[in-house]
């Protein structure tokens, strides 16, 4: 069914909107995946936080035109689905990524974060950013750290004093 232009207004506005407030974008090739699996794959965008659309590559080079994804316009070919992250950089790479794993007919074509586009094969390292949480996780252990060792190295001289009077009364006994 062909979109009236009002209709397309509509879409490159709110594809428009969401690229401006995305952390990333992968645009994959959908071609041969059942209505079931595209389907599930929504559902688990929505689940993930990941804005998930497929729209015709006219209208999408309209709508990144002035963002960040400028730089995707020239890959825009063939059926594509475009998936922006919203919360965390690499949630839609994660998405595509492990979407992919068990149908191989979803095909990453181009990635982008930052202004620069990838290839495809750079999918994996952006799927690999750890997500907020575990980027807390690794950041608290890391202030964490200094201060352990100072108060393990504090502790020290009043353990070694105990293993040694330990040490002695052992001997006492044994004698």
């Amino acid at each position: 069914m062909a979109l009236i232009l009002d209709d397309k207004k509509i879409v490159v506005e709110e594809v428009a909107a969401i690229a401006t407030q995305a952390h990333s974008a992968v645009a994959a090739e959908y071609r041969g995946l059942t209505v079931t699996e595209l389907t599930q794959l929504r559902k688990t965008a929505r689940e993930t936080g990941v804005y998930l659309r497929v729209v015709k590559n006219t209208l999408a080079r309209k709508a990144i035109a002035g963002t960040e994804f400028e730089c995707m316009q020239k890959g825009l070919v063939g059926p594509l689905i475009l998936a922006f992250s919203m919360e965390e950089p690499g949630s839609a790479a994660r998405l595509i990524s492990d979407f992919s794993k068990s149908n191989d007919k979803l095909i990453t074509k181009i990635v982008a974060i930052g202004g620069q586009v990838y290839d495809a094969s750079e999918l994996k390292k952006l799927a690999s950013l750890p997500n907020r949480d575990q980027a807390l996780a690794m950041l608290m252990s890391v202030m964490k750290a200094p201060v352990e060792k100072f108060v393990r190295t504090l502790a020290e001289p009043h353990a070694k004093m105990v293993r040694t009077v330990a040490a002695i009364k052992e001997q006492k006994d044994a004698a």
